[in-house]
């Protein structure tokens, strides 16, 4: 067993600021990662961190923008706390060494973004996540932190009260890919949970492989609640081939998008009269789509992103990885040609219940990043929202389970608060299949004590491997990709109902078949086939909850379209999704948004760009 006071799960933006935080509170913590830190999936993300820097700025303005990107689904504490907080964290980066593209008179750049009134995305070239990923990593090597990396978590150690606001998280357990140990981490402040996307819960998409929503599915088995799920980003412009990420920066420093016809389509067909390619990301991702399903696509698959006339002086100053991105996987010379691209699965705005703080409903377990959902971003994220989320929501979850008194929470997290059950019936069964069913709901540990919580989680892991190693069934790979198959076909940018509920059959048929996987590699040691088992397990508790939610909103919210329900319905949905796991049966309930700031409220208004 590793004894540590604080745990940090995931060593990407979010986690390497919790961990900087937490030790720099005092206490001794420790990332464990299945990945060594700088090959996180932050290191992919390219434009840039929303802060209010300039005087004709402000973070109060900011926030609005959030609030009306977020279709007023967001809550306000946490916003606000964003906006707030963003300048300073930005600035700490800057002293950190952070490269900070420069204007001539040595301040840091700013350019637009879709859906901000003020130019306020700072940024690094076109690689901003990749620099603020190296320069934190920098920072945990300088302090000495421990870093535990290749280690796969599988498992949360939690207590097994009958109200998860009982519980207490006493630490992890997780697989040493390198040598097959397993093994339990005890934290006695508290885990923090940093483990970035569920991407692949989708079969075109910006995120690494690696992104398969693991603290997620964790934190869900183990009794706290998934929020606002059926709300995901599709990027609008991604590489047909790959789903490789062209950056928002490229329209934001003037990129335009065109329709087979050489329309500049934002503007001439009306999707945007204002902001054109700057609208939000939900909007310019459905316009795309509509041009292609209306016959104005190219290949009837994509349409074209030109920055050809931006000239190559400013192009290889702020785009240049731009370019070999679109050369290496397209073939495309963005010097002198347009490059193809298409709406991707991109981020996911809801995950992991938390307050302001990054707490959960259980007692020491915390999340940060885009595993979380506090809600910053509600029904739609902005560009250049999810760098700063990672570094604010990051150090405070680090300085509250270090033991910091960071004041009452606004933001209740379970059933604290006001709550409504959903008022809906699905046709088809969720949750758990019955018999022996390593998709099953994880439970709490009988144990009280933290040793023996540890010690009864640990041999409930080495059970599961041990099963997995031995037995013979089906191999993974083909329940991992009829599930992308079926939520890329059916909970895309636009969805239909029957589509919807076709998806959630789909899943049922796919949880029934997880029960008789095996892994065909007997190794313990780097057995990758073991390790993407564990996580196609995660897949299909996130794809079903995901789906559960988007059924059950009937309206059209941000980036949750409903071919059905074409009008935003602010008086019966002003309100979160909530999925508990309940011993192995799914519940969906509500709670209301919080759209009450420090000095003002938030009023829902028509969302236009």
């Amino acid at each position: 067993m590793y004894e540590h006071d604080v745990i940090v799960v995931g060593a990407g933006g979010a986690g390497l600021r919790a961990a900087i935080a937490a030790q720099e509170a005092g206490a001794d913590v420790a990332i464990v990662s299945k990945l060594h830190p700088v090959r996180s999936h932050t290191g992919a993300a390219e434009g840039g961190i929303n802060a209010a820097l300039r005087d004709a700025d402000s973070w109060e303005d900011h926030a609005y923008d959030t609030m009306k990107g977020s279709d007023y689904l967001g809550d306000a504490p946490a916003v606000e706390a964003l906006c707030r907080e963003s300048p300073e964290e930005v600035i700490t980066l800057e002293h950190w060494g952070m490269p900070f593209s420069r204007e001539d008179d040595g301040r840091v750049s700013q350019r637009p973004f879709g859906g901000l009134s003020f130019p306020r995305t700072t940024y690094a070239g076109a690689e901003t996540g990749h620099q603020m990923l190296h320069t934190m990593y920098e920072q945990v090597v300088k302090r000495g932190i421990t870093v535990y990396d290749e280690w796969h978590v599988m498992d949360l150690a939690v207590t097994d009260e009958d109200d998860p606001a009982d519980r207490t998280c006493h630490g992890v357990v997780a697989y040493d890919i390198q040598s097959g140990e397993i093994s339990g981490f005890r934290a006695d402040g508290g885990v923090i949970l940093a483990t970035g996307g569920m991407g692949q819960v989708f079969d075109h998409t910006t995120n690494a492989v690696a992104n398969t929503g693991d603290g997620v599915a964790m934190a869900y088995r183990a009794g706290v609640p998934m929020e606002d799920m059926e709300f995901i980003q599709f990027h609008p412009t991604t590489l047909p081939s790959t789903g490789v990420l062209i950056s928002e920066g490229v329209r934001g420093e003037g990129g335009i998008l065109y329709n087979r016809k050489g329309e500049r389509f934002m503007f001439e067909h009306g999707y945007a009269n204002n902001d054109g390619e700057l609208a939000s990301r939900d909007v310019v991702s459905r316009a795309e789509l509509t041009e292609v399903n209306e016959g104005r696509g190219i290949e009837d698959e994509y349409v074209h992103l030109d920055m050809r006339h931006l000239g190559e002086e400013r192009i290889l100053d702020r785009l240049e990885n731009i370019l070999h991105l679109a050369e290496d996987f397209e073939g495309a010379d963005g010097l002198t040609e347009p490059m193809p691209v298409k709406p991707g699965q991109h981020y996911a705005m809801g995950g992991i219940e938390t307050n302001e703080h990054g707490e959960t409903v259980i007692n020491g377990l915390y999340a940060a990043g885009e595993c979380a959902c506090a809600s910053v971003h509600g029904a739609n994220r902005l560009g250049g929202n999810a760098l700063p989320e990672l570094i604010v929501f990051g150090k405070r979850a680090g300085r509250h389970a270090a033991g910091d008194d960071m004041g009452e929470a606004e933001i209740p997290t379970g059933k604290e608060g006001e709550w409504e059950p959903a008022d809906y019936e699905f046709e088809v069964e969720v949750g758990e299949t019955g018999g022996s069913d390593p998709a099953a709901a994880d439970g709490g540990a009988v144990a009280t004590d933290a040793d023996g919580v540890l010690g009864a989680t640990v041999e409930r892991a080495q059970e599961r491997v041990d099963e997995l190693l031995a037995r013979k069934g089906r191999n993974h790979a083909e329940i991992r990709s009829q599930v992308q198959k079926t939520m890329t076909a059916n909970v895309n940018v636009f969805r239909e109902q029957e589509g919807l509920k076709e998806t959630l059959g789909d899943l049922r048929e796919a949880r029934e078949a997880y029960k008789d996987v095996a892994v065909s590699d007997p190794s313990r040691t780097f057995n990758t086939d073991l390790i993407h088992t564990m996580e196609t397990r995660n897949i299909l508790d996130i794809a079903e909850a995901l789906t559960m939610g988007a059924l059950a909103r009937r309206e059209f919210r941000g980036a949750h379209w409903r071919k059905e329900r074409q009008e935003r319905d602010d008086e019966n949905w002003l309100k979160h999704t909530l999925v508990s796991w309940n011993d192995g049966e799914p519940e969906l309930w509500y709670k209301p948004a919080i759209l009450e700031g420090e000095n003002k409220t938030y009023e829902p208004k028509t969302r236009s760009y």
